[in-house]
């Protein structure tokens, strides 16, 4: 339990920029460093993570807790994670008040929104090289996209769709054989 709340307290202390921004290290702890799950787990976390509501990393700390410790790991790794976020923000809720009308201040700020932009990005070219291996996966993708960026569909309902969509296609796909 201590190895997973370290693990967990880690992600959350050195990760800025919200769920999408933890999840390289999340990649990096739980299966590069600590080989605790699979690489085809976690992608599995990130999108029940997704929709599921809250933020995508706490959603994928509590699942990989569980899986690892059960009822108490998930426990144990959410709050780990939540716990660096909960001090950091109280510290500069005192603080910000005070010296956010500084023009370092202010530009600190906008330096760390445009890495965290990069993280990110970077988040997602690794999800689309290691999904986007068949013309299913990139015509579900490419669907996916316009519906999200044309039409601003809900993202709720494009991973309901690509549910379907996939059921589908599995169900057509073994009938063929």
């Amino acid at each position: 339990m201590w190895n997973l709340f370290v693990a967990f307290f880690k992600i959350g202390l050195f990760t800025f920029g919200g769920g999408y921004a933890m999840l390289p290290m999340i990649q990096r702890e739980i299966v590069e460093k600590q080989k605790v799950c699979t690489e085809e787990e976690v992608l599995d976390y990130y999108a029940i993570g997704q929709c599921t509501p809250g933020v995508i990393a706490v959603n994928v700390a509590t699942f990989v807790g569980y899986k690892l410790k059960g009822f108490w790991g998930g426990a144990v790794a959410t709050f780990a994670v939540i716990l660096p976020s909960l001090l950091i923000i109280t510290v500069i809720a005192a603080c910000l008040s005070s010296f956010s009308s500084y023009p370092a201040v202010q530009h600190a700020l906008a330096g760390i929104r445009v890495a965290v932009a990069v993280l990110v990005f970077r988040t997602v070219c690794q999800l689309y090289k290691k999904n986007l291996r068949s013309f299913f996966a990139a015509l579900v993708f490419l669907l996916a996209l316009i519906f999200s960026l044309v039409f601003n569909v809900r993202s709720v309902y494009i991973v309901v769709g690509a549910i379907v969509a996939g059921i589908l296609f599995g169900t057509v796909r073994r009938a063929k054989k």
